[in-house]
């Protein structure tokens, strides 16, 4: 009779996974949590100034709230930074969706795809602040090759200062937004395709089913989640756009034009008076405004089919474990 072999010990790795992520959490919770938690509770106070190192509650907790809501300059701000945010998405996603079609169409075989795509992802990787000053050159006044170009094209009969202007700084401002971000959207929906089951799109092919017919039929229902991911996180960094906005003109540009939330929020913390309790407020502000926008896109964005079909699941297994006992 053959002897049993002793049994292995199993080896569980999952405490690696717990050490290797230990980094992380703990950079999370000294740099974003702790910052975040002490953000909102300075809302409720009358901390500021610069050496100032102890504060108290305010008798009326939400006072700050309220000033911030009722700050003309905040209100001109929020909308600033929502349309700015506008006026680079809707023209960033069409291309990024263009040029997916484009590169993910199977009749067509794309030769250096992985040089368009380093190309394309190329301006998101420069800093900002040599993003502002190749803009500043650009659209510079007098001299500049954009009023150069306007000029030989008989479009403006004169240099124009793009810098005075509220809504051409406006445009500036987003079409920077627009040409740095545009590559990482591409990407993202480019992956998105490429998840795909390709079974998918032969079955099209042997259908007869257009090119177009088949991007608008198979490809775009089957990234929703990527086109939800790509949705919210544009809208989190909108909605957070600092640096161009902050770089490019400084203090707000003409009437404010350029004047995002951030830059609003920057300016009550750092400069002059330095009201850390109504910076605090306004970021507190911001953060609902995004968690409610981000939650809102999700609801009316999210499969409910996939939804239906979980609960129906669980539904089913709730009645097998009835009829079990």
């Amino acid at each position: 009779m053959p002897l049993d072999k002793p049994k292995r010990k199993g080896v569980s790795y999952a405490k690696y996974g717990y050490l290797f992520s230990l980094p992380f959490m703990i950079i999370f919770l000294i740099f974003m949590l702790y910052p975040t938690l002490f953000t909102a509770v300075i809302g409720f106070t009358d901390f500021k100034g610069v050496a100032t190192t102890t504060f108290k509650f305010l008798e009326h907790p939400f006072d700050n709230f309220a000033s911030i809501l009722a700050n003309k300059t905040f209100r001109t701000s929020l909308v600033n930074t929502i349309v700015i945010w506008v006026m680079n998405f809707i023209p960033q996603i069409s291309l990024a969706l263009l040029l997916t079609a484009w590169f993910t169409n199977r009749s067509r075989k794309i030769r250096g795809q992985g040089a368009f795509k380093v190309l394309f992802y190329l301006p998101n990787i420069i800093t900002a602040a040599t993003v502002a000053i190749l803009y500043s050159a650009l659209f510079g006044y007098p001299v500049g090759p954009v009023n150069d170009i306007l000029q030989s094209l008989h479009l403006t009969s004169k240099p124009f200062d793009f810098s005075t202007s509220p809504w051409a700084a406006k445009l500036v401002v987003a079409f920077i937004q627009f040409w740095q971000w545009y590559g990482y959207t591409t990407i993202i929906l480019i992956s998105g395709v490429l998840g795909i089951n390709p079974e998918l799109f032969e079955a099209a092919e042997i259908d007869g089913a257009s090119p177009r017919q088949t991007f608008f039929q198979i490809t775009l229902p089957c990234m929703r989640t990527i086109l939800i991911f790509t949705l919210i996180t544009s809208l989190i960094g909108g909605l957070n756009m600092f640096d161009i906005p902050k770089l490019y003109i400084w203090n707000g540009g003409p009437a404010n034009a350029t004047m995002t939330t951030s830059v609003f929020i920057y300016a009550q913390a750092f400069s002059g008076t330095y009201l850390y309790n109504k910076a605090a407020a306004a970021s507190m502000i911001m953060f609902v405004i995004i968690a409610v926008l981000s939650s809102l896109i999700f609801f009316l964005m999210r499969d409910r089919s996939e939804a239906k079909a979980l609960r129906a699941a669980k539904r089913m297994e709730k009645l097998r474990k009835g009829a079990a006992l």
